[in-house]
């Protein structure tokens, strides 16, 4: 009898030639830990106290996913953590101050063998509580002194706005840390996102965190495999586009089935239950896996050419489409990531002057993520990061989606000068930004309100 997960001898020699080949491989699994136990009135015994569960509950984390990875021939590249926001945990302590909890959770990551653990986070779309206050207070130093932590902070929802305030001291923050970190090309910044609509059971970082309506403990999945999609399209040179949709949804049905296999495996090994399968195609530095790849090889001369937004629009939805039929719990962004840094495609099309940053932005409206991993000149005022940040955050709030910023501006660099972060991160051409003036904006303050959703145009 066929079991939820049977294969036919064809599929284990395809997926053996997409992880061959193809670059195919489980991007990450990454366990939720609730902290919510661990609050106290001492910063000290909370402290205690994280350190202490998150050792415990992802002891066994790195051992089970690399177990697994042999056992079916199939790379987990990143074993990770989600904690609650740490804005929950720390703010029964009455500390102004939590840079103590970074580095707690930079710690623990250590001492369990993973390489980033996410949650440093607040959630201030509709204002701000004494812990979230803490976390804006701590960020700049908690993310120089810490090699491990990400932070996030969600700014705006599609139900209550865009919190302006927030968004224009995020401004100022992404500047400071930036400079706390100018020795490494303000790799600070590399570690933090601001969201709309932010998910909570988002795997990938740096915007991972374990969200209020999760279970004490959770594994989420994932998935990647931009090299497998791309093989595929430039397997139908002649394919119309309809037929196009349709080799990109049967291929991301397989890679999403062989994701939730080896979750569903890795969560019974750590007796923990499994929550969801994430979608996202997310492209490295390695060759052919690059999303912005197979944008050109759907007919785009260069990524960032008109066009772009439609071709990127259509990969999208065949990868939902096709990931929504392999798996009955998806989850997180669930769309194309973009990121220039991480992305060869990408990287080359900034390069030749095709994709320029408004085209970037006018890209994600159609894909999860949103400006992800890019560079601007390092003397860029925060004003204009904070208006960055605001129309990219407009995006989801207005189209009911999870949109996000991740820039870098880079001390003393000018635009069209390189960054090399290095690994996973990768290197950015610095990108010139629109340089007018959105300061008597930013400053005006307060909340943009909800729109209005029934009047849909």
């Amino acid at each position: 009898m066929p079991t939820l997960f049977s294969f036919t001898p064809e599929e284990i020699l395809e997926t053996i030639r997409m992880v061959q080949v193809e670059n195919l491989d489980i991007r990450t699994i990454t366990l939720g830990i609730s902290l919510r136990d661990c609050a106290t009135g001492s910063l000290k015994e909370t402290c205690r106290r994280v350190y202490d569960k998150i050792t415990s509950r992802a002891e066994k984390l790195v051992a089970a996913g690399e177990e697994v990875a042999t056992a079916y021939g199939i790379p987990i590249v990143n074993k990770r953590i989600a904690v609650t926001p740490i804005a929950q945990v720390g703010e029964p302590s009455g500390e102004s101050d939590l840079t103590p909890l970074a580095r707690t959770l930079d710690r623990a990551a250590a001492a369990v063998g993973v390489n980033f653990i996410g949650g440093f986070s607040a959630l201030v779309h509709k204002g701000f509580t004494k812990g979230d206050r803490a976390i804006f207070n701590s960020l700049p130093e908690a993310l120089a002194t810490t090699e491990r932590v990400c932070a996030s902070i969600n700014v705006a929802t599609t139900r209550a706005g865009m919190n302006m305030d927030a968004i224009a001291e995020l401004g100022q923050l992404i500047k400071e840390t930036a400079q706390l970190t100018a020795d490494r090309g303000g790799i600070g910044c590399a570690k933090l996102v601001t969201f709309c609509n932010a998910p909570e059971d988002n795997p990938f970082m740096a915007g991972a965190f374990h969200g209020p309506g999760e279970p004490e403990c959770v594994l989420n999945v994932g998935i990647s495999g931009p090299g497998v999609v791309l093989a595929a399209v430039r397997q139908h040179p002649e394919a119309d586009l309809g037929k196009l949709a349709t080799i990109i949804k049967n291929t991301a049905f397989k890679v999403t089935r062989m994701g939730e296999l080896v979750g569903r495996e890795v969560s019974a090994r750590l007796g923990v239950p499994f929550g969801i399968v994430d979608l996202s195609l997310a492209p490295t530095n390695a060759l052919g896996d690059s999303v912005a790849e197979i944008l050109e090889a759907i007919g785009l001369e260069r990524c960032g050419a008109h066009g772009t937004t439609a071709a990127l629009a259509l990969l999208n939805d065949a990868v939902k489409k096709g990931g929504a039929m392999a798996s009955s719990y998806v989850g997180g962004l669930s769309g194309a990531f973009i990121p220039v840094s991480e992305d060869n495609g990408m990287i080359r099309a900034v390069e030749s002057g095709a994709l320029s940053l408004a085209k970037l932005e006018a890209m994600t409206a159609v894909c999860s993520v949103g400006l992800d991993m890019f560079a601007i000149p390092g003397d860029t005022p925060a004003d204009i990061i904070a208006a960055i940040i605001a129309d990219e955050a407009a995006i989801g709030m207005m189209n009911n989606k999870t949109t996000a910023v991740r820039v870098i501006p880079v001390p003393g660099k000018r635009p069209g000068e390189m960054v090399e972060f290095g690994g996973l991160l990768g290197r950015a051409p610095v990108m010139e930004v629109n340089n007018f003036n959105p300061a008597a904006m930013i400053r005006r303050g307060g909340r943009i309100p909800a729109p209005l959703q029934a009047l849909g145009n």
